[in-house]
């Protein structure tokens, strides 16, 4: 709060991007955790909030008559232009937003203060919901080829790779930790994805530090045990996903890329995908395109290709399709890196998995994908997303991209994944909006230094907990879209702008409604109707037992003995007395009740009572008289009119 300069102002006016004359008034709130604007005209009362970590920029503009402008710039691709009608007051708010937006440690970031209604033993069990271990044994692991690793329990080895990992089981120790040696940042080859069906591998590192001559006996014998480890294959791919140039480059700074002569029985694949500060502005580049306010189609569509972003989706697209077929089809083992593993590295090797494997394109897979090839494997979230004050030139949309591809992949294939698109957009929200802690941090060791499962709330959980909002209505498991590898085309015209990311706050420009989400409507509004038709199905069949029981009351015909005849309208012969078990039940004439099914003889059980009794003829000793009497059905049709026997076939 002591960075709040002014925390409340009136007459604030909220501008439309679509129509900037009808802009809304209403008043501006400032929190130590949102900006608040509050509109309030003819009765209606509407909120506007924005978290401040999700805030990148913040720009004041010139004093006009109107006031002064001051634009909101947010992570989520939110704009907010609003003008406040005094200088001083805008001047309070600006200098305010600078400071809030930007958390200078940890402690500041909203998760930390994030307290939902939940207890304690609540929070704890959210962290549970995922299990890495669980994971690589649905993968078959640990096993005869592939056993897990305890030599970076302390993040001695590489302090940006998780604890645990799963390394050839012909990698001995010493392998393993030269190998380490020789990579940078110690990010020695470590396994992602194991197919159960052919043991192929996608296995991932950061580059070697090989520069123009050097190589190291401990990197190529681990190389050699990864080859191994796939015995229906006799080489294996490394694929670097730089330019070629960019690694030759890096070649003067002693590091670059493996040497085919070194290394035996390898294919060396080069893939292209540029590096962060490239992707950056490109997307800037692209969002410049989305804010213009009534752009023709030419120039939305000249802009969009000027800024390059759909190549850049479409090369890391291209190098996931190429490992993916390399596992499946080839049967072959595939070794992925880039510079240093944690960004494009992270991107070919989950855009694989995802075509690989179909439990990763259920909700709760995608989920398990990015713990795994994104959270434990170290990509700098704090740096790509500026979570904190910092160099702006670390920052990089790495994962948007890996996201859009995703999305991409779900309008190619629209019924192969359980998800909708908010799932995706909710997850980019979180990444950036630090309400929970599964992305602060920059590697599992900042996290574990942060206490973050003691401290913070997990998004799976809440994400988990809300899934029947993010469930596709066009699922089906069983489709064949749904099983074994995705086949994509990456043909340039298969790629399409992102409009529900990246202008889905501009309801002025697109007033629509998605299709998935008018389907989910039919869709919810068929499972109500089914709902009702059950609820009146069963009212009639309660209808009709009620009025089943209202004849068979109707059909009862008792004698003036104390000795109930119950006669039920689907009976053959009522029940006599030394037919029942639990002694003789008697009632009144006049108070008749409805007959019990367990004092009752059915027409089968009535033959069987018929058959015994004139095989037992002799009178009964209780001193009740015999009441032996013919069957209605029997041959003998010849009966006393006024016998109790011609009683009984009148009903």
């Amino acid at each position: 709060m002591e960075h709040i300069r002014l925390p409340k102002v009136e007459n604030v006016r909220l501008l439309d991007r679509a129509t900037p004359r009808r802009g809304r008034v209403g008043t501006l709130y400032l929190t130590a955790t949102h900006t608040i604007f509050v509109e309030d005209e003819a009765g209606v009362r509407n909120e506007t909030w924005v978290l401040h970590s999700l805030v990148v920029s913040v720009d004041k503009l010139s004093t006009t008559s109107a006031g002064c402008s001051l634009i909101i710039r947010c992570k989520n691709f939110q704009v907010l232009h609003f003008i406040i009608p005094e200088e001083p007051d805008s001047q309070s708010v600006y200098l305010s937003l600078q400071r809030l937006s930007q958390p200078e440690t940890f402690e500041e970031l909203y998760c930390f203060s994030y307290k939902p209604n939940t207890d304690e033993e609540e929070r704890r069990q959210e962290w549970d919901l995922l299990d890495l271990r669980a994971e690589y044994k649905r993968m078959g692991l640990p096993n005869s080829l592939w056993r897990l690793s305890p030599l970076n329990q302390s993040y001695k080895v590489s302090d940006t790779y998780p604890a645990e990992v799963f390394v050839p089981a012909s990698a001995t120790p010493p392998v393993v930790t030269g190998s380490s040696k020789f990579r940078s940042r110690g990010r020695f080859p470590a396994l992602s994805y194991h197919s159960k069906e052919n043991h192929a591998t996608i296995c991932r590192s950061s580059q070697p530090l090989s520069g123009f001559s050097a190589r190291c006996l401990e990197d190529e014998q681990m190389l050699e045990a990864i080859l191994r480890s796939n015995p229906r294959s006799d080489f294996m791919y490394v694929v670097d996903t730089r330019p070629k140039l960019n690694a030759i480059a890096n070649r003067a700074a002693g590091k670059g890329y493996e040497n085919e002569d070194n290394y035996s029985n390898i294919k060396f694949q080069f893939i292209g995908i540029e590096n962060i500060h490239v992707m950056r502005n490109s997307q800037q580049k692209m969002l410049e395109v989305t804010e213009l306010r009534a752009p023709s189609m030419s120039d939305f569509l000249e802009g969009l290709e000027n800024s390059g972003w759909l190549k850049h989706i479409k090369a890391v697209l291209d190098a996931g399709v190429f490992i993916a077929k390399a596992v499946a089809e080839e049967g072959v083992s595939v070794l992925v890196h880039c510079s240093d593993g944690w960004d494009r590295t992270a991107q070919v090797c989950s855009v694989a998995s995802l075509l690989l494997d179909p439990y990763y394109r259920t909700l709760k897979g995608l989920m398990v994908l990015i713990e795994k090839d994104w959270i434990s494997f170290g990509h700098k979230f704090s740096h790509r997303c500026n979570h904190l004050v910092g160099d702006p030139k670390d920052a990089s949309p790495v994962m948007d991209q890996f996201l859009e591809c995703v999305w991409q992949l779900m309008e190619q294939f629209p019924c192969a994944f359980e998800f909708n698109e908010r799932f995706l957009i909710t997850i980019h929200s979180h990444m950036y909006s630090c309400q929970f802690g599964n992305f602060i941090g920059n590697n599992q060791r900042e996290r574990a230094e942060l206490s973050l499962c003691e401290r913070t709330h997990s998004l799976w959980s809440y994400l988990w907990s809300n899934r029947t909002d993010f469930l596709n209505p066009l699922y089906r498991p069983n489709h064949s879209q749904s099983q074994g590898l995705l086949r994509p085309s990456t043909a340039p015209y298969c790629f399409k702008f992102w409009r529900g990311l990246y202008n889905r706050f501009d309801r002025g420009i697109h007033p629509r409604q998605s299709v998935e989400d008018c389907l989910r409507v039919i869709q919810e509004e068929t499972q109500q109707l089914e709902a009702q038709l059950s609820s009146h199905k069963q009212k009639i069949a309660d209808l009709e037992q009620k009025q089943e029981w209202d004849l068979a009351k109707k059909e009862i015909v008792f004698d003036k003995s104390p000795t109930m005849w119950a006669l039920g309208k689907d009976l053959g012969l009522a029940n006599t007395p030394q037919d029942y078990t639990g002694g003789f039940f008697t009632c009144s004439p006049s108070q008749p009740r409805p007959p019990s099914a367990s004092l009752i003889l059915s027409p089968v059980d009535f033959n069987k009572a018929l058959d015994f009794n004139q095989s037992n003829s002799s009178d009964q000793e209780s001193g009740i008289a015999d009441m032996t009497c013919r069957s209605p059905f029997s041959e003998d049709g010849s009966r006393d009119a006024d016998s109790d026997e011609a009683v009984y076939a009148t009903a």
